[in-house]
């Protein structure tokens, strides 16, 4: 997806938004479980898990939904082969950069860091991202697109054709999960793809000025938030009583289908209010860097955990999940400015971005100077 102009773009300034919401979700996640694999005692703290699992069910689906919104605006406007190359660009590329760097630094600080990593590791960014923490996303999302897009294109596959897909893919992976096999990177495609073919279902109508009605509405806000509040409390109670935060997604898959599309319903809704009252507009700052984050995010929080128990000597639950967490935000997008400053876009991209960031939302509590 060519973010800078979703950013520019008045029409769709609720994506920035919705990745800004987003993208906090999957930090808290991040967070929690970079303290709690560090011997941080969480458990004294028992909401702090709560939340965890609470906000667990919608937050990726939710990537995918957005991106496939676009696909066919993308190849339309940039062409297939275009397409293909932006997003090695976009996704794949810094995936990789950031891979070999995260692991790079986990394996020199192997003594210090609650990894348990090894060589074969690298390769897994490619076979089996799961293994190597994060990255599991931004390879799903390109090979997904990939897929997508040929078969859109090339096999002339309609929307019908490519929901069922999806629909096949999801269920049988259900199936898999009840048998000993394992597929690897395989396993995200088959989860992930029936989201991505929803965005693109759904994307004339995004669109179009009915959505922007519907979707900014207080009176569905308030209807949807009971219905969300109700399925997100079963869908916690269900996992915390297997004692696993993917009780749900691997065992009823139908019931995930529905936190996820409520989940994404909500998000979405939120965020179009948000843009029509124009407020809050760090969470666009947030949104427009939800992938530096992404990338940098682990790294940042290591060192930024380090640093507040060893030196500062935080042990305190909910000021170190505090610090922890901002700084699982801030310090990336710190860090993605101070790279292209001083020209190292190489890191994010194999060519030489042009990115203008409007000046009424350039980031103003942090300077560079």
């Amino acid at each position: 997806m060519d973010k800078s102009a979703a950013f520019n773009n008045k029409r769709f300034g609720w994506l920035d938004y919705d990745k800004g919401l987003s993208i906090i979700l999957v930090s808290y996640r991040h967070c929690y479980e970079s303290l709690l694999n560090s011997g941080v005692p969480l458990y004294k703290m028992p909401f702090l898990e709560y939340i965890n699992i609470f906000l667990f069910g919608f937050r990726m689906p939710l990537f995918f939904i957005a991106s496939g919104i676009f696909i066919s605006q993308s190849i339309e406007r940039k062409g297939f082969n275009t397409y293909i190359s932006s997003r090695l660009q976009t996704i794949l590329y810094p995936m990789m950069v950031w891979g070999v760097i995260q692991l790079s630094l986990q394996l020199i600080f192997s003594n210090y860091s609650n990894s348990n990593l090894g060589f074969t590791d690298f390769i897994n960014l490619l076979i089996d991202p799961r293994e190597t923490g994060q990255f599991w996303y931004l390879n799903t999302l390109f090979f997904v697109g990939v897929i997508y897009s040929i078969l859109k294109i090339k096999f002339k596959a309609n929307i019908t054709f490519q929901i069922v897909l999806g629909l096949i893919l999801y269920f049988s992976l259900a199936a898999i999960r009840n048998t000993e096999l394992y597929f690897g990177a395989l396993m995200d495609i088959f989860q992930y793809y029936l989201f991505f073919a929803i965005g693109d279902l759904i994307s004339n109508f995004m669109k179009s000025e009915k959505s922007k009605k519907l979707l900014s509405s207080y009176k569905i806000l308030i209807l949807v938030i009971p219905v969300f509040l109700f399925i997100q409390y079963n869908f916690t109670n269900l996992n915390l009583t297997h004692q696993s935060n993917y009780y749900v997604e691997h065992k009823m898959p139908i019931f995930f289908l529905v936190v996820a599309l409520v989940g994404c319903f909500l998000s979405i809704n939120i965020s179009y209010i948000l843009k029509e009252l124009n407020t809050l507009k760090f969470l666009r700052i947030v949104g427009f860097h939800s992938i530096h984050i992404y990338c940098m995010q682990i790294i940042a929080m290591a060192f930024s955990r380090a640093i507040f128990i060893k030196i500062f000597g935080i042990n305190s639950v909910i000021p170190l999940v505090s610090l922890t967490l901002i700084s699982g935000i801030l310090i990336p997008i710190i860090m993605y400015k101070l790279f292209m400053k001083y020209q190292m876009w190489w890191l994010f991209t194999y060519k030489k971005p042009g990115i203008n960031i409007p000046d009424n939302l350039k980031t103003k509590t942090i300077s560079l100077n």
